[in-house]
C-alpha cells in the first residue's frame, strides 16, 4: 500500500480552532486542519511552515507537537504529524481551499471531517 507523510496544523486563536475545506480532489468538500505532504530534506516543522504559507499566505508559530495520526484510506497509509500552532499574522488567505471557519469546541462536529482529521478532535485541543 502506498505510504503518505504529512504535517496538519491545529491553529489556535481566542479559543477557536481553524478548520479548511477541500475544494479538489475525491474528498473535496470534507473538512481538514491545513498542511500537507512532508517535501524530501524538510523537517516537519519546516514542511509545516511552507505549507501554510503555500495554503494560507501567512506565517505560524508551532507551540508544540500534538500527536502522529496513523490512519488506512482506501488507496494509502497516511501518517500525520500533528502541531498546536498560533497565527503570526492576523492575515489568512484561501489559496487551495474552498473555504474556512474557526470553530469553538462546541461547534467541532458541525463540519464534515474527513477521517483522519477527526482522530485528532479526540485530543485536548482547547488548552
Amino acid at each position: 500500500m502506498k505510504r503518505i507523510e504529512v504535517v496538519a496544523a491545529i491553529i489556535r486563536k481566542d479559543g477557536k480552532i481553524f478548520a479548511t475545506q477541500r475544494g479538489y480532489g475525491e474528498w473535496q468538500d470534507w473538512w481538514e486542519f491545513p498542511g500537507g505532504k512532508i517535501e524530501a530534506g524538510e523537517t516537519p516543522e519546516e514542511a509545516l511552515r511552507r505549507e501554510i504559507r503555500e495554503e494560507l499566505s501567512t506565517e505560524i508559530g508551532i507551540d508544540r507537537f500534538l500527536c502522529t495520526v496513523e490512519y488506512d484510506y482506501p488507496a494509502f497509509h497516511l501518517t500525520m504529524h500533528c502541531y498546536l500552532c498560533s497565527l503570526l499574522s492576523d492575515t489568512i488567505h484561501l489559496n487551495e481551499h474552498e473555504a474556512a471557519k474557526w470553530l469553538t469546541k462546541k461547534q467541532l462536529n458541525t463540519v464534515k471531517w474527513l477521517p483522519a482529521d477527526k482522530a485528532i478532535l479526540e485530543k485536548e485541543l482547547y488548552n
